[in-house]
């Protein structure tokens, strides 16, 4: 058993980062000392690892503890629902470029209508589209 100081440590990540992830039940502290310091198995550092590797590739943490349920129950899932998992959040993250293409295409047409000279801003045309 080691200590939350040693995990994060190990692990390369804070004691803060490490107590977000228990608030969010992504680890849990296997016991506590007499003192109340959380106490950890060292499995937890490979967990912590698994964590940090979702969060790289873009899974919120939401779906880490999704993705967490399938590391867990893996003899009974297959690899067609780990892979299901990620082509799902693949048709998330292309509508979220979708989104953000469009989102750049308003903001391109909102700066070319503007002149962006020196006169006051009560003749802005950005601020005129945007009061619409």
């Amino acid at each position: 058993m080691i200590r939350i100081g040693e995990l994060a440590h190990q692990s390369q990540v804070s004691r803060d980062t490490l107590r977000f992830y228990e608030k969010h039940g992504l680890i849990t502290p296997s016991a506590r000392t007499d003192a109340g310091y959380r106490l950890y198995a060292e499995s937890d550092i490979k967990r912590i690892g698994f964590i940090v590797s979702a969060k790289k590739v873009g899974f919120t943490l939401n779906e880490i503890q999704q993705l967490l349920q399938l590391e867990v129950t893996k003899d009974i899932k297959s690899c067609q629902d780990v892979k299901e998992f990620v082509d799902h959040k693949i048709q998330l993250v292309n509508q979220q470029l979708i989104e953000t293409r469009r989102i750049k295409k308003s903001l391109e047409t909102l700066s070319e209508a503007c002149c962006g000279g020196d006169e006051p801003a009560t003749q802005c045309t950005i601020l005129d589209t945007l009061n619409r």
